[in-house]
């Protein structure tokens, strides 16, 4: 028993002579060195630069690293063992390096607090030569972050017809070794000769695929649907992205986990080109206006009986698949009796993936004068089908308007084309007032008081009132639509400005020199200035000065600078008259404000 207790004192014993001798082995020299992977390396090489220390401190600063460009760092590990009752402890600040030039440079010296004790490192010289064949592949964040991220940009089709959607989608490829933080775009693409339509990406979801035959994931930044506005061949501009990547390093730190180092990297797609090709000649229709999709067509009309002065409605709509937003709609043909007046344009078109989808029309208001049935003839609509590459014509049924009451008109009535206004139809009656024979007697001795015109002179005041009522309340009500007058005059005034510029519609020289005058006179008029030697800057800046609203601003600056690439680039029929159709929308939007 005894010899079992004093084997146990002596072996307490030497335990605590163990922890005694490690604690004066942990509370022994302090050293901080200087490490370099090389002392001579190409001016292709990478530098690894480490500061190492064998006890805990705080304060640590680097050197300047004059010759030198930092890629990566400092990276900080931390590493603690005990090994047979005895502790290690290391600290360690690492640098990757680039060389800017080539001599001989001094790696100068870092400091760090210990135990209230500052500590330097020594100085080291390095050696930088020519470029080497084979250089060291230390493999730094940047070198890492480009073979594990790329930008693409997926093109639907790459030789699609004139005025053919093609859906344009950017997606971002990351390796599952890396993570992305954060992202912004560097040069966003203007997509010239091209309509462009955006579809916003309103949640990012990340989906595993592949690129270049390896396992990815990725993610869709944006998605945009061109309609090639010229044939040949087109450049889609590259989307540029500067991009924050977390890249793991092979430290570790005290709890074994991998210790991550953040580098930014710029990222592109790449410029795209695409062939456009002209649509076909042959079996194209005289009447074709450059729709390009598949669609229908129909004309309907409100009611077909009316009484003449009543009013309905005729509609022209087209509905589809295709390039809605870039044609016009065909014109009906209408007899002369039947007054027309400017339409309605309505627009309920939505742009997806695969391009825009749904329907457009024109709403004419028509009201006829005289009595009789008036056809309102066929309509045909024609659009080319990038499919099957063929034409296709569509027509509408013949539609009566039969007018039960109101003034004779001939049986047979003139057809004119468009909108028009009521034209005198003749009837071989219209002389019948004039009396060949007038039935005359001798004047008599007629008494004015009890006449038959004594009690109308007497009644005619009193039937005035009435009337005069119902004049002042319709007057009152009319002056009292403020914002109907409003539209009304703003209406009139945009197109008493653009009047010169719709006279040279096609003209694409002169009808761009038009529509930039009517819209510098417009401001000129309105605010009393000489805009003409404003810039778009100082207009815009004018404008919001005026509490113009930003998308009316916009909308106008939008408009001088299409008047001013008109100058350099073509320009279709189709997208002059989209010009046109804004600049009055934009003028009566202003005038309304101003």
């Amino acid at each position: 028993m005894l010899k079992e207790f004093k084997k146990y004192i002596l072996w307490i014993f030497a335990l605590l002579l163990s922890v005694v001798a490690s604690a004066q082995d942990n509370s022994g020299e302090v050293t901080f060195e200087l490490k370099l992977s090389k002392s001579k390396l190409g001016i292709n090489e990478r530098l690894r630069v480490e500061f190492t220390m064998n006890q805990d401190g705080d304060d640590f600063q680097p050197p300047s690293f004059d010759g030198f460009k930092v890629l990566m760092g400092p990276q900080q590990s931390i590493s603690s063992l005990w090994v047979n009752g005895k502790r290690t402890f290391s600290k360690t600040y690492s640098y990757i390096l680039a060389p800017t030039a080539r001599g001989k440079f001094t790696i100068k010296q870092a400091t760090i607090v210990i135990a209230g004790e500052t500590y330097k490192s020594l100085s080291k010289q390095v050696e930088v030569t020519a470029a080497v064949d084979k250089p060291n592949s230390q493999t730094t964040a940047d070198d890492i972050a480009d073979e594990s991220l790329h930008l693409v940009a997926e093109v639907s089709k790459g030789n699609p017809y004139l005025n053919e959607a093609v859906t344009v989608v950017y997606k971002l490829y990351i390796s599952q070794s890396i993570s992305v933080s954060n992202y912004r775009p560097l040069d966003n693409p203007t997509y010239n000769n091209f309509w462009s339509q955006d579809i916003p990406v309103t949640r990012i979801n990340i989906k595993n695929g592949t690129y270049q035959g390896k396992p990815f994931r990725y993610v869709v930044l944006k998605r945009v649907v061109l309609y090639p506005q010229k044939t040949g061949k087109l450049e889609i501009e590259p989307l540029s992205l500067d991009v924050s990547v977390d890249v793991p390093t092979n430290r570790r730190d005290f709890f074994g986990g991998r210790i991550f180092t953040q580098t930014n990297k710029t990222v592109s797609a790449g410029k795209r080109t695409i062939t456009v090709k002209e649509l076909p000649s042959a079996g194209r229709p005289a009447d074709f206006g450059g729709a390009v999709g598949n669609f229908k067509f129909n004309v309907t009309t409100s009611k077909t009986s009316l009484n003449a002065s009543e009013s309905l409605q005729a509609k022209v709509e087209v509905s589809g698949k295709g390039n809605l937003k870039l044609f016009q709609l065909p014109e009906p043909s209408l007899p002369s009796a039947l007054e027309v007046y400017e339409p309605e344009y309505e627009e309920g078109v939505k742009t997806n993936l695969s391009g825009m989808e749904g329907k457009i029309s024109n709403n004419y208001t028509i009201v006829p004068s005289l009595r009789g049935k008036y056809p309102i003839p066929s309509i045909a609509f024609s659009y080319f089908n990038p499919k099957t590459g063929k034409y296709t014509t569509l027509n509408s049924d013949e539609i009566i308007i039969n007018v039960l009451e109101g003034p004779l008109g001939n049986s047979n009535p003139t057809t004119v084309s468009g909108t028009n206004r009521q034209l005198v139809v003749a009837n071989g009656n219209q002389f019948n007032f004039i009396k060949l024979t007038p039935n005359l007697s001798a004047i008599g001795t007629n008494y004015f008081f009890g006449s038959t015109r004594f009690w109308l002179f007497l009644l005619f005041p009193l039937l005035l009132i009435p009337a005069t009522i119902i004049f002042g309340k319709r007057r009152e009500a009319i002056h009292s639509d403020v914002a109907g007058n409003k539209i009304k005059r703003a209406n009139k005034l945009a197109r008493k400005y653009l009047s010169e510029a719709k006279k040279v519609l096609g003209n694409k020289e002169a009808f761009y020199v038009a529509m930039e005058r009517a819209l510098h006179n417009y401001l000129k008029a309105k605010l009393k200035i000489e805009t003409s030697e404003f810039s778009k800057d100082k207009i815009t800046s004018l404008l919001s000065e005026k509490q113009v609203d930003e998308p009316t601003t916009q909308g106008f600056i939008a408009l001088l600078t299409n008047c001013e690439m008109a100058r350099y680039s073509p320009f279709s029929e189709v997208q002059m008259q989209q010009d046109y159709s804004k600049a009055s929308e934009v003028i009566s939007n202003m005038d309304k404000q101003l």
